[in-house]
C-alpha cells in the first residue's frame, strides 16, 4: 500500500479550510487539503456560493500573512459603520435606529464584504502559487486512525496519508468530528435565512444595518454597484414556513415584502440575484481537538448569522491554531499543542455561541414587552459611550 506524507491534511475546501491550507502552506508546512466537491468560483455557475461574508477587522492580518488579502481587497466592500434598527411591532417605520461607527474605535473600517464564490476563486488561484500545498477537489476523507505520533487518513479515492496534524474544516455535519467521536450540541430555532442581493435607491454609505423585528434580523451588507446601481446583499431571518414561501414568490410580490420587512431604510428594493434559503442553527462540538485532530470552523462551532461572527470565530480559530504551530514546528500535531489550542479557543467559542444565541433569541421575540425590552436596550447600550466601544470591541474580537 503506497502512503505518501504531509504535515498537515486539511478535510473540507469551504472558505475556511481555504483559508487554513494558504495560512499553513505561506507559514512553509507542506498541506494536502480535499474535499468531495469541487469549489465553484463563477458566480454564473450552477450551485454557486451566492452568500457573502464579512471579515471584520483582526481577519485582515491573518488574510494578509497567508498571501490572500492582497488578492481580495479589491473586491472587498467596506463595512464603516454598523447600523442597528429596531423596527418591532405593526408599525413599518424604525422605532430605534443607533450607529455603532468605526471611527470611535478606530482609524480603519469594522471590516470588509466579499461574495463567497469570488473569495473560493481567489483563494485557490493563491494555493496555485503555493509549491507545497496539494488541493484535491473531488476527493474526499473516508476515515482516519490515529497513533500518537501521526494520523494515517484514507480518502475517498484510495489515497492514504500519513500526517502529523489534521484539521477537520468540513462544516457543521464534518466526517471528521464524526469519525474521531467528538459529540456536537446543537440548539434549533425553528428559522431559516433567505439570501440574496438587491438593488436599492439609496447609497448604502458602507453602513452594515440589521433591522430587528419579530422572526429574526433582517441584514443588509454593502456591496459593490450593479448595474449601476446601489447594491446590498441581504440575510433575511424568520421562521422556517415562511422562508419557504418566501423563496418562491413571484418577484414583484418579493420586493414589495422585502421593502416592507426593511423597514424602508433604503427605499424600494429590487431582487439582484437569484434566492437561497439555509437553516439556523447553533452548534458547539464538545470539544476541539482529539489525538492529531484539530476541528476549526463549522465543524467545531456555529451561529446564527448575526454580527458576522461566524468566519470571523472560524479564522480565529486558524490564527490560534497557525501560532501553535509555528511556536513550536517539531511539536506540530501533538498532544501539548493541541491540549493548548483546545484551552485557548473552546471557552471563547462557547461564550461568543451563547452571546449570540441570546442575541437571536432577543431577535426573535415577539410578545409587545419583549419588543420594547430590546427597543430600549439598544438606546441604552448606545448611548453609554464606553459600553458602546466596548461592545464594539468585543465585536471585532477582543476578549470581554
Amino acid at each position: 500500500m503506497d502512503i505518501s506524507t504531509t504535515d498537515i491534511l486539511i478535510s473540507g475546501g469551504g472558505v475556511a479550510g481555504l483559508s487554513a491550507a494558504a495560512a499553513f502552506g505561506s507559514a512553509g508546512f507542506d498541506v494536502v487539503i480535499v474535499d468531495p466537491a469541487p469549489p465553484i468560483t463563477d458566480e454564473h455557475a450552477k450551485g454557486a456560493d451566492l452568500r457573502t461574508t464579512a471579515f471584520l477587522q483582526p481577519a485582515r492580518d491573518f488574510l494578509d500573512a497567508a498571501g490572500l488579502w492582497s488578492r481580495l481587497a479589491p473586491h472587498a466592500s467596506a463595512l464603516q459603520v454598523m447600523r442597528i434598527v429596531d423596527a418591532g411591532g405593526a408599525a413599518t417605520e424604525p422605532r430605534v435606529t443607533r450607529d455603532f461607527n468605526a471611527d470611535d474605535i478606530s482609524s480603519a473600517p469594522f471590516g470588509w464584504n466579499l461574495p463567497n464564490w469570488l473569495l473560493r476563486r481567489e483563494m485557490v488561484a493563491r494555493l496555485d502559487e503555493l509549491p507545497n500545498v496539494r488541493f484535491l477537489p473531488g476527493t474526499g476523507f473516508s476515515k482516519i486512525l490515529t497513533r500518537e505520533r501521526e494520523a494515517r487518513v484514507t480518502l475517498s479515492d484510495g489515497q492514504h496519508f500519513r500526517a502529523r496534524l489534521v484539521i477537520g474544516a468540513d462544516g457543521r455535519n464534518s466526517p471528521v468530528r464524526q469519525a474521531v467521536g467528538i459529540g456536537a450540541k446543537t440548539t434549533r430555532y425553528g428559522q431559516k435565512a433567505v439570501t440574496f442581493a438587491v438593488t436599492h435607491n439609496a447609497p448604502h454609505d458602507n453602513v452594515s444595518t440589521e433591522v430587528h423585528r419579530t422572526g429574526g434580523p433582517f441584514t443588509l451588507v454593502p456591496l459593490p454597484d450593479h448595474e449601476g446601481r446601489p447594491c446590498s446583499a441581504v440575510v433575511w431571518m424568520t421562521h422556517g414556513p415562511d422562508a419557504q414561501r418566501l423563496a418562491t414568490l413571484p418577484e414583484a410580490d418579493f420586493d414589495a415584502e422585502a421593502t416592507e420587512r426593511s423597514a424602508g431604510v433604503y427605499g424600494p428594493l429590487s431582487l439582484a440575484s437569484p434566492r437561497m434559503v439555509w437553516p439556523i442553527i447553533s452548534q458547539i462540538a464538545d470539544r476541539m481537538t482529539t489525538e492529531r485532530v484539530a476541528l476549526v470552523a463549522e465543524a467545531a462551532h456555529v451561529v446564527p448569522p448575526i454580527g458576522a461572527q461566524g468566519l470571523n470565530m472560524s479564522l480565529a480559530d486558524l490564527s490560534c491554531l497557525l501560532d501553535l504551530a509555528t511556536a513550536r514546528r517539531e511539536g506540530l500535531g501533538d498532544r501539548k499543542m493541541l491540549d493548548a489550542y483546545h484551552r485557548r479557543r473552546h471557552p471563547e467559542v462557547m461564550l461568543r455561541v451563547r452571546g449570540v444565541d441570546a442575541l437571536n433569541r432577543a431577535s426573535i421575540a415577539g410578545s409587545p414587552t419583549l419588543r420594547d425590552l430590546r427597543a430600549k436596550g439598544i438606546e441604552t447600550l448606545y448611548g453609554l459611550a464606553p459600553v458602546r466601544r466596548g461592545l464594539m470591541r468585543l465585536g471585532l474580537g477582543a476578549r470581554g
